[in-house]
């Protein structure tokens, strides 16, 4: 009896789930996901900042007991991957490279009482677009390079394409979130008659967003080909030197400290490289030591006969993905290097190949005015002996007619 209960039971069950599994199923078949329709890319004119746009599948105009979200995913060409998002809206916008094909793949994505509760994912779309930009072959710019030096200002520059016709005129133009249309490099920097570069003050410089650029140009044999870059200006941070490094030292402990760079750089966004050169009668030996701290202890060797340092900072991974390392500190050293022992320095190796180069050039341009004086006085000679000779011939040719009535 107890056994007959029990498979009734198990039956019971399995039907139940059964038909749940059958009803959901029955639900989730009559409803039709179609892919977004209309997918477009619209270009606002910021320089790679673009906007995508759709429309809602027409078989789900009328559906409003279930949710619809759209999942877009775009290839990044600065990263090389795949990106993706989920939305509810019909738009989305980021940043592109103009200079390479823009892929967009989109689907619909559905959930709610008209699918039991299921996700049920449409058909994936993708649309491809490549921008097209005319110009005259190879007059792209070279060697596009971005410095914010200590943030005070940002430098970039610019080789010229390798076929740039002569009389070529450069534009630059800049875009930022903050900003409602691209504006013109508000100062150039000339070379030759020429555009090299732009220089952008801070106030028109945001970090951690895209700083989309666009260098293009025109010449007589047409426009120019366009050149896009997209930056994050906290990246090209180049801080200013350290001008105070000061050295203590006990015996063999050392202490070395300096203060961080002036300008407008926190203190906690910069790290230091230490560079340590040693000296004694076997040679020398240098070693780094990279920090966050702006002190470091140095036990020197008895037999050292002089130790000296230099600091440079950078950005540090807190406040930036990359940057540029600042120019060495001046040298410091124990003991101090006194001025009769920088004079003999001048006659190290290299300095020594450039006093020979200066002697040799200084004898050089010695020798060349002492011969052309030689010359310009054997030229004035030989005039003076041609002139006495055509001096007696013309004597000797008026005084017989002279001496001829008194004999």
């Amino acid at each position: 009896m107890i056994l007959c209960q029990t498979w009734t039971w198990i039956c019971l069950v399995t039907f139940v789930l059964l038909t749940t599994h059958m009803s959901r199923s029955f639900g989730v078949a009559k409803v039709s996901v179609g892919p977004p329709e209309n997918i477009k890319i619209i270009d606002p004119g910021h320089l790679g900042y673009l906007n995508i746009e759709w429309t809602k599948p027409g078989s789900l105009h009328d559906l409003t007991n279930c949710t619809i979200r759209y999942q877009l995913r775009f290839y990044d060409t600065y990263t090389g991957r795949w990106k993706g998002v989920q939305t509810s809206r019909l738009y989305y916008s980021d940043q592109f490279d103009l200079e390479k094909p823009i892929q967009v793949r989109l689907l619909t994505l559905l959930k709610g009482s008209c699918t039991n509760g299921t996700d049920v994912l449409g058909e994936e779309v993708e649309l491809v677009h490549m921008p097209e930009h005319k110009g005259v072959a190879g007059s792209r710019i070279r060697d596009f390079h971005c410095v914010y030096f200590n943030k005070e200002y940002m430098e970039c520059t610019w080789e010229p394409g390798s076929a740039e016709p002569a009389g070529s005129k450069r534009y630059l133009y800049y875009w930022q979130r903050t900003m409602q249309e691209t504006k013109e490099c508000p100062e150039y920097v000339p070379s030759h008659e020429r555009r090299k570069g732009c220089r952008f003050p801070p106030d028109s410089l945001l970090d951690f967003s895209e700083f989309n650029i666009c260098v293009n140009g025109s010449s007589h044999a047409g426009d120019l080909e366009p050149a896009f870059f997209s930056l994050a200006t906290q990246n090209h941070v180049k801080p200013a030197a350290v001008s105070n490094l000061h050295l203590a030292h006990n015996d063999s402990q050392v202490q070395v400290w300096w203060d961080p760079p002036s300008g407008p750089i926190a203190a906690h966004c910069l790290e230091y490289e230490l560079q340590i050169t040693t000296k004694n009668h076997n040679g020398s030996e240098q070693q780094t030591a990279v920090m966050e701290e702006t002190a470091f202890d140095f036990h020197q060797h008895p037999e050292t006969e002089r130790t000296c340092f230099q600091v440079r900072s950078k950005v540090n991974m807190y406040c930036a993905d990359n940057g540029f390392w600042s120019e060495w500190s001046k040298l410091s050293c124990i003991p101090e290097i006194n001025q009769e022992e920088i004079a003999c320095t001048f006659w190290s190796p290299l300095p020594k190949l450039a006093a020979a180069a200066s002697v040799i050039v200084v004898f050089g341009t010695v020798c060349l005015i002492l011969w052309m004086l030689t010359k310009i006085w054997r030229n004035r000679n030989e005039q003076k002996h041609a002139f006495r000779a055509l001096y007696q011939e013309k004597v000797q040719k008026v005084i017989p007619p002279i001496l001829n009535p008194m004999v």
